[in-house]
């Protein structure tokens, strides 16, 4: 599924603009921020107030993003661990991350209303699992311990999957003799890091075999590539997210990896620590996957108060990729 243009990469100093800034500008990444998958599930807990007012539950964060579960909070969204914390017969959202069949049967023993906002490209990673599960393969589901999406994933299919976390994880990892081995992924993680676990399995098994298509989603390579595209010229780069975004975790050390002199994680504008620009001239912006533009935009607004006024697209592709709504939501999205 192709859901990215690429485009012709250009970071191009403008030297009145410099002059302007002393010598200072930000390179700010396209793509960034909000992607289909959580475009979607946003949207379908607003819809879902909408359509049954409040109070309405969510398993879990909807998306790894604070000011988004706040603010829904704000509007009578209840955000919960499990389905036993959920009145029965309430209305029910499952997160973008997905949940297991274990969940599912929670949610209908207590005559739940469920909505699910799982992302569809975490559930084509879910059929995946069954799939494989069905023709008795040996399922290597490389993610990060914990994490939601890969304990959904998991659950499809847990006699047959076990967890790699991370190319050092690889030597603790066995299979049936004989057994056929298939790797599958978590949606969110680094593109590089992931293949690097990928070539550590293969050398120890042979017989590993590719899904039919990549897991790590669009969004995440795209960011990961527009970071790789401008960290080369940064001073610092700040990646807008929370700490239990994966996608948003990643993206810091992509751009450390990529030559950027530092990289820091921040919520919201007010935590950048005004000590990281000394010294700097250029600095990178860009977001994750669940975090909405005006957390950004706070950003840009800061650093043009201390002489980085001088903003410059680094654009490494278009997404174009929408994402239907749940079939009960569909009629009320405008």
């Amino acid at each position: 599924m192709s859901s990215a243009v690429p485009l012709n990469l250009g970071i191009a100093r403008s030297a009145d603009a410099d002059a302007a800034g002393g010598g200072k500008r930000v390179l700010l990444a396209e793509p960034r921020g909000y992607c289909a998958g959580v475009d979607r599930a946003v949207e379908t807990v607003e819809k879902s107030l909408e359509k049954h007012g409040a109070p309405i539950y969510v398993r879990k964060e909807i998306v790894h993003n604070r000011h988004v579960v706040d603010t829904l909070a704000e509007r009578g969204v209840v955000f919960v661990d499990e389905t036993d914390e959920v009145p029965e017969g309430s209305v029910l959202v499952f997160s973008a991350h997905g949940v297991s069949p274990a969940v599912h049967a929670a949610a209908e023993e207590r005559n739940l209303h469920t909505i699910d906002a799982t992302c569809p490209l975490v559930t084509k990673v879910h059929q995946e699992a069954k799939r494989f599960a069905r023709d008795d393969y040996d399922i290597l589901l490389i993610g990060h311990e914990g994490h939601e999406e890969v304990e959904g994933t998991a659950g499809e299919a847990p006699d047959h999957v076990q967890l790699v976390d991370g190319p050092d994880a690889v030597e603790n990892i066995t299979v049936r003799e004989g057994a056929r081995v298939v790797w599958l992924s978590q949606t969110t993680l680094s593109v590089d890091e992931t293949m690097e676990t990928v070539h550590r399995l293969r050398q120890k098994f042979p017989q590993l075999e590719d899904p039919p298509s990549d897991d790590i989603c669009y969004a995440t390579q795209n960011r990961q590539v527009a970071v790789k595209a401008m960290a080369p010229e940064c001073d610092l780069v700040i990646v807008v997210g929370s700490r239990n975004s994966s996608n948003s975790v990643r993206l810091v050390e992509v751009a450390l990896g990529a030559g950027a002199r530092a990289a820091h994680l921040v919520d919201y504008a007010r935590e950048v620590d005004l000590d990281w620009l000394d010294g700097v001239r250029t600095v990178g912006i860009t977001s994750g996957a669940s975090v909405p533009e005006i957390l950004v935009r706070g950003v840009i607004d800061l650093l043009a108060e201390h002489g980085f006024a001088n903003v410059q697209p680094v654009t490494t592709a278009n997404e174009t990729l929408v994402f239907s709504l749940p079939r009960e939501l569909r009629a009320a999205r405008t």
